[in-house]
């Protein structure tokens, strides 16, 4: 009984109950308010209930577990908004894509590298690891975010069907041969390495048991999905707040994108002040690749029915952004450690990120 009225429980079973109520409805301005309040709580619920789970399974099992089943959800949420069709429809799944890229590769690796190498002077990690994932992450946002730019057979920024096909069949060889290499192959690459003065307590707290790991990975399933149906119901208060700031359209799905992954980004942040950064790349690197080798094939299948064009070539900026971000990733991989400021580096390229996206 006393399990049942833990907040960690509650919470989420009480976004489910809002998200149910709400769905479809006309939200005024306290039903917001009161989704807004629930959203931050199935968020940090959700976060509570990823760290079980991976301490059941451990890692990188752990941090694949968070980065798919949010981005399961997230590529729902962009089939269902593409499906209602509205402006910029055409452009969502390019958008919220790009920008889970960058807010992955630049903001969760920032924060976690700056807080990391502020609490012990020089973060350490591994460099087999975390270079083979961004190099994954680099080939699946060339293929399917830079190419279609440069492509002839359909005019502007889009894939032909076939070109289509074969990058969404690209993507899932990719992200399928990267996850066998994760948990199967060179599972070590992705391990936490031994960080000097990181407090050990985790590594001698007991595993929950079998119970409680299944109960929280099914209370983690519905927080997320909480999390992805709230942010949705407070996509026209959001629409409407860009619109009044005068924003770009493309902007909301920035902001969707950062609701969506609040979850991997306190899991990563948490991870880095226990000295266990590798986790916190795992769950960067492992988001972002799962937001494109998902994403792409699921819209690829979504495409036969969904009317309208799919544009997903990006931009001359943010295709100079992305490549930026790629060299200065490279900087920071290739040593396994890095210090505070490498990860002021990767901030300030979030920072531009979002300041053009506001202002292109």
């Amino acid at each position: 009984m006393r399990r049942l009225l833990e907040w960690t429980v509650l919470v989420p079973v009480l976004a489910i109950v809002a998200l149910a109520l709400t769905w479809g409805s006309h939200a005024g301005p306290v039903v917001v308010g009161v989704v807004a309040v629930l959203l931050a709580g199935a968020v940090l619920a959700a976060v509570h209930h990823a760290e079980v789970v991976a301490h059941r399974v451990g890692e990188p099992f752990g941090s694949l577990v968070l980065a798919v089943a949010v981005t399961v959800i997230e590529v729902a949420l962009i089939v269902t908004l593409m499906i209602s069709g509205g402006p910029g429809s055409a452009t969502l799944a390019r958008d919220t894509v790009f920008a889970a890229v960058m807010l992955t590769t630049t903001g969760i690796v920032g924060l976690s590298l700056l807080l990391g190498a502020r609490r012990f002077g020089m973060t350490v990690f591994n460099a087999e690891g975390s270079g083979a994932a961004l190099a994954t992450v680099t080939t699946l946002a060339t293929l399917s975010l830079v190419l279609p730019t440069f492509t002839t057979s359909q005019p502007g920024p889009e894939f032909s069907p076939g070109q289509l096909t074969f990058a969404a069949l690209a993507s899932l060889a990719l992200y399928g041969m990267f996850v066998l290499t994760q948990t199967v192959r060179h599972r070590d690459f992705f391990l936490p390495v031994a960080q000097q003065g990181a407090p050990s307590e985790d590594d001698h707290a007991s595993p929950p048991t079998t119970r409680a790991a299944l109960t929280s990975l099914g209370l983690l399933l519905v927080a997320l999905v909480a999390v992805v149906g709230l942010a949705k119901i407070e996509s026209p208060a959001i629409e409407d707040g860009v619109r009044l700031a005068g924003f770009p359209p493309s902007f909301v799905g920035v902001v969707i994108a950062m609701l969506v992954l609040a979850p991997e980004t306190l899991a990563a942040v948490r991870a880095a002040r226990r000295g266990r950064l590798q986790i916190s790349l795992n769950l960067a690197y492992g988001s972002a690749m799962a937001s494109i080798g998902l994403t792409i094939p699921t819209i690829a299948l979504a495409s036969v029915w969904l009317e309208g064009p799919l544009v997903l070539g990006l931009g001359a900026t943010q295709m100079v952004l992305l490549a930026l971000t790629v060299v200065v990733s490279v900087l920071t991989v290739v040593p396994g450690r890095a210090t505070r400021l490498q990860g002021g580096v990767h901030l300030v390229l979030l920072a531009a990120f979002v300041f053009l996206a506001i202002s292109p």
